[in-house]
């Protein structure tokens, strides 16, 4: 099993390329388990899972097992709730408080081709669980300035990890979100950032798509919402890259 976390800053379309990879990954014919480890339960909502009997929440808090659910052929989700908000405080003073997730996700073996981590915005304690469980990273992020800035504090916390916990994580891809080529900004950050990542970049980038919001209001992954739709191409010419890497 791959075990990809998707970690990024808040806005940039992380819960949305967590959802339409997931997807992605699945209509190839890979059987895919997706884990919502953000408190907002955005994902978990996007695929029409509302207030969970069990979540995530429940095994970090209680050691109850991961909860899976089965949300259509070839993908199931480990779903969450705004019950975790508080979770790195109750896990703050537990030894080793770093592995929890990896623990878990060792009792579900090889039942699955990928898992694909949907990180929190923020770089604390639940987001360092994914990347020690995780085997790769990708990190979605806008062609915009502020957001090219950031990115050293994302890979710094990555190395961190590489370093003392999991010496195996690496950063597989780097791709843009609402993409806009028309810019001149957008030529220039992604000029930046091939100078930082080099082929590290994806060559796909995700186009502004407005049925990519509306796929997930309706509950949907993009590719049952609208599969002639930009946002679907995008996302499936993404995947593509992803299995090939």
């Amino acid at each position: 099993m791959i075990k990809i976390a998707i970690s990024g800053k808040g806005g940039v379309g992380k819960t949305t390329s967590a959802i339409n990879i997931s997807a992605g990954l699945a209509k190839q014919g890979n059987n895919v388990l997706v884990i919502d480890a953000d408190p907002q339960a955005n994902l978990t909502e996007s695929f029409g899972i509302f207030d969970p009997v069990k979540d995530m929440y429940l095994s970090f808090s209680k050691g109850d097992p991961l909860p899976i659910v089965k949300v259509k052929e070839n993908l199931s989700v480990v779903p969450n709730s705004l019950n975790f908000a508080g979770i790195e405080l109750e896990i703050a003073g537990r030894m080793p408080r770093e592995i929890i997730l990896k623990e878990f996700m060792q009792g579900i073996g090889n039942s699955y081709d990928y898992c694909v981590i949907d990180c929190p915005p923020s770089l604390g304690l639940i987001t360092l669980n994914a990347l020690v469980a995780a085997d790769e990273v990708y990190i979605p992020m806008e062609a915009e300035f502020l957001a090219y800035r950031g990115i050293d504090s994302i890979v710094g916390i990555i190395n961190l990890v590489k370093k003392h916990f999991n010496p195996g994580l690496t950063i597989k891809g780097v791709f843009f979100t609402k993409y806009n080529e028309q810019r001149v900004l957008t030529k220039e950050i992604r000029n930046q950032i091939k100078g930082y990542f080099g082929d590290n970049l994806m060559k796909t980038a995700i186009r502004v798509n407005v049925a990519l919001a509306e796929s997930q209001s309706s509950g949907k992954d993009i590719f049952e919402y609208d599969p002639a739709s930009n946002g679907a191409t995008d996302y499936m010419s993404l995947v593509k890259e992803i299995i090939k890497n």
